[in-house]
This record gives C-alpha cells, structure tokens and sequence, in this order.
C-alpha cells in the first residue's frame, strides 16, 4: 500500500475535483460520510453520547459532515467548533450551514476560553480539531482541550490523524496531540503510525476509500511503502517441479564466538528453513561440534581459532554470505573481517557485531559490494550513523547513509522498516512476541537464504522481513508472546509461506476449526 505524503495527498484531492467535475465540498460530503458510514455500521442507532470536535479548517469541515448524519440519523450527538480564529475554510462555512438547517440545536461555539464540555467515559469524542495540514505548535488552550480529552478516557475517534501531530515531524510535547482509540484516514495511512515516536498517537487506523481519482492512486510513484501480504505475493518465485538444491544456492554464514554458536545456528537454521539450496556455517572450532550435532543439516567449517573467528578462509563458492551473529569485535576478528572484505566480491548481508565492527572502523564502508544489506538494531544503528533528534532525523540520516554507500539499511523495529536510497518500505507483520533473544539472527539468516535462492537483496530484504513476522504472529497464535522464542519463529517459517495463498474466507475458517478443537 502506497503511503502518500502531505503534497500529494492534496495533489490528489484537486486532482478528482478536477476529473470528476466535483467541487471540494462534495469530496468533503463524501469524506464524513465514509466516517459516518463506519460509525453507523458499528453502532446501529445506539444512544451512546457522541461529541463530535471540529475546528474550522477543512478537517473540522469533515466532522461537521459526519454530525449532521448524525443528527438525522437520531443518535445523541453534540457538536463544538473550537472557534479560535476567524481564518475559516470555505468548506467549513458551508458545512457549518448545512447541519443549522437539520437541527435546532447549533454547534457550540468554542472560543478558546473558560470551561470545557463534560465528558463521561462512557461517551464518544470525534476528534475533527486539525488535519493534516496543521504546520504549527497548538495553543495553550486547545492543548487544555486535548488533555481533558485524554483525562476523560472516553473513546476517542480522530478524523485522518490525530489532532495536533504534525506528518512530517515529531511533536514537541505529547500533550499537544489527541490520543486517539482509533484513526479513519482518507488515501493512505500516515507513516506518523508506523514511527516509534509517534505510533503511540493512535491505537488502531484503517483506511477508507473516498473516491480519489483511480489514475492518481494507481500512477503515483510515493517514498513510502506499507509491506503486506498484497505487496509480497508478487515476489515470490515459485519452484519448477525438476529443480534441485542446486538452483537455489549456497548460503555461507560466518559468525560465533565462545558461548555464542547459538547465533550461528539460528540464523543457518532460517536461511536453510526458507529456502536456501545448501548451507555452510563458518564458526571457531568451539563451534563445530554445537552445529554438527544440533544442525546436522549444515556444513561446518571451522577457523584453527578455538574460540573466535581469527582468519576467514574457505574454499567454497557462496552465492551469499551472512556475517557478524556472534562474532564479537576481539582485534584478530576485526582484522580477519577486514582482509575479508579487501578480496570478497560475494553479497553480503551484515548484523550484528559486523555492524559493530564496521561503526568503529568506518573506512570499511568503502569495500562492501553494492547492495549489501545491514540490518542493525537501534544501538547498532547509533552506532553507524550517529544520533538523531527524533524519528524523521533518523530517516533522513539512515537514507543519506544508504545513497552514499549503495547499501540497504533494515532498520529494525515494531515496524521494521528498509531503506534503499530514498524508498522507505514499511513493514506490517510482526508482534511483541519477537523482543527475544536470537530473533534479529533468524532475520539475518532469511534475508541470507533468500539472497541465495536469487532473489534481488531489496527484495529479499522487505520480503524477509515480511515472512520474519508473519511466521511470529501465526506461532503466537500458539505460544502466546511471553513464549515465542526464536527458534520457534524458524518451525514457522513454513506456515508464513503457505498463509501467503490463503484466502481471507479460510483464514476464518482455520481459526473457526482451531478454537472448536
């Protein structure tokens, strides 16, 4: 799913009016009553009180919309316009007109001063205060308001995001911004959901369809990209019946230290588990038993090293190498790693303490092949490219780092997110259950196995991450996010790949089958 900026959005908006012969105020008619449509279909007439806040901009213009059906529809509706200003949108005059004539009780006017409106928390608040276009800190007033929607802790419902943040920019202070229970955005969701900074704003979202013109949705290429199942189904190559592990490469995983051969043996697990042809672990001889005995499908190569990786020399011909779990950073590994990369022309894809290895002498930069793939955690990312002031910095930062070194960044998170250059791809699946040990190394190792099977690494990468949380919330289903371990993720593998061709209809239809047994 495309996630559209600020510009476009508005670019899109004109568009229709254009292409449809529509005046703004009938895209405006058909926005609230989207929203309203969503209310009703969940509500069906009941007597909840409904507070519905709209400003005086086009997004208060949507609320009056949505309360004027409200209205006529019999709920127990109370409208306020926060009348802090006299810059009203044209839009928003009309609308303001249109719900006097359907009811004697007229919106409350607001003007910036004295008490607030009583809300229960049995009650509802439509936030409609700002949209997207507010370019400005709030006033100490409207913040008043957004704490005594907070502080009321009734369920709040913002129209296409959360009143007071900002699209492009992480508030200042998380006071002035509503804290919505759910967000009906219009065209696309906003990446302020997807941020860690600013998810928190709003619980659940969901996207609904006004009409905007088809060519524009269709034809707009956008910097940022929601990962679906949708989304990576293309992706996909499905295996001819005569193939054999030939064809789907050789994956080489360089890693493990003392104590840490277990990261070894997650990480060649999964690039195995999805897909990779043949898999060979380079380890310390402390490895070599661990892996043949708890792995016996690898090959194991080992270092004259006992307990660390002193030199990296091995005869076979990869078709991908996955380096850095459990390496650790010792001076012979640094060392090791940088004769390595003077002579290696194989892809690379690089956690962990390689990402380490590589923040401490950034000259090596300069000898990955292109197109290698990183996939740091947050620390691991500090340490590459610095710090940040907030979310958008880091970006910014993450995707100047990606064009000046032709890498793919993976920033790891609760919506991992992958950099090439200037293209964002958000990724949707996952849970709280992957917060574990081993995790980021089973990540390493699909991304490795399907390099390895030929597929290009940016779409190795966002298809990797993809099936990386998918497999986390099908195993969740059975163990609950206390119990996923990594390992678990692995046995799961199999599950995400069959759930791509399932229909929505048997999805329900396992779960009916699974809580009946």
């Amino acid at each position: 799913m495309k996630i559209f900026s600020k510009a476009q959005v508005y670019s899109g908006d004109k568009l229709t009016a254009q292409r449809q012969n529509i005046t703004s105020t009938d895209l405006m008619e058909r926005a609230g009553t989207q929203i309203f449509n969503w209310m009703h279909a969940r509500m069906q007439g009941a007597q909840v009180p409904i507070h519905v806040f709209c400003g005086i901009g086009n997004n208060g213009g949507d609320g009056l919309v949505v309360a004027r059906h409200l209205v006529t529809h019999g709920y127990n509706v109370k409208t306020y316009v926060v009348n802090c200003s006299d810059k009203r949108s044209k839009d928003f005059l009309v609308n303001y007109d249109r719900i006097k004539n359907v009811t004697k009780n007229w919106p409350t006017l607001l003007s910036c001063k004295g008490d607030f409106p009583k809300i229960h928390h049995n009650d509802i608040i439509v936030d409609a205060v700002f949209g997207i276009g507010l370019n400005r800190p709030v006033d100490a007033w409207i913040k008043a308001l957004f704490v005594h929607f907070k502080s009321a802790k009734a369920y709040t419902l913002s129209i296409d995001i959360p009143s007071g943040l900002n699209t492009e920019k992480t508030p200042e202070d998380e006071d002035a911004v509503v804290w919505a229970g759910y967000t009906l955005s219009f065209a696309s969701p906003k990446l302020v959901f997807f941020l860690p900074q600013t998810a928190k704003y709003t619980v659940q979202w969901e996207v609904l369809d006004i009409g905007l013109d088809k060519e524009f949705l269709y034809t707009t290429e956008t910097e940022v990209e929601l990962i679906g199942k949708h989304e990576v189904l293309p992706m996909y190559i499905p295996r001819d019946k005569f193939s054999h592990k030939g064809h789907f490469g050789h994956a080489l995983i360089i890693g493990g230290s003392y104590g840490k051969i277990g990261a070894v043996t997650l990480a060649s697990r999964a690039a195995l588990s999805v897909g990779a042809g043949l898999i060979s672990a380079y380890v310390p001889k402390c490895g070599y038993t661990v892996l043949q005995s708890s792995f016996p499908e690898a090959m194991v190569i080992t270092d004259t090293n006992e307990a660390l990786i002193s030199k990296i020399d091995f005869k076979i011909e990869p078709t991908v190498i996955g380096f850095g779990v459990g390496i650790g950073t010792k001076a012979k590994t640094v060392n090791a790693f940088e004769a390595f990369l003077k002579v290696n022309i194989t892809p690379l894809v690089i956690d962990a303490d390689g990402i380490n290895i590589l923040s401490k002498k950034k000259a090596l930069l300069k000898l990955l092949p292109k197109l290698t793939v990183l996939t740091p955690h947050p620390k691991e990312l500090e340490r590459l490219i610095g710090n940040w002031k907030d979310d958008f910095d880091k970006l910014k930062k993450v995707k100047a780092f990606s064009n000046k070194h032709h890498v793919i960044v993976v920033i790891k998170g609760a919506n991992t997110i992958t950099v090439f250059q200037d293209k964002l791809y958000v990724n949707s699946t996952g849970n709280p259950g992957l917060a574990t040990a081993g995790s980021g190394d089973v990540l390493t190792g699909i991304i490795t196995g399907l390099i390895a099977q030929g597929y290009n690494p940016l779409i190795a990468s966002v298809f990797g991450v993809y099936l990386h949380g998918r497999s986390a919330d099908i195993a969740v289903e059975d163990f609950g996010y206390h119990s996923l371990i990594a390992s678990r993720v692995i046995d799961y593998l199999g599950d995400a790949f069959i759930d791509l061709f399932k229909q929505p209809e048997q999805q329900e239809q396992d779960k009916k089958e699974e809580k009946n047994s």
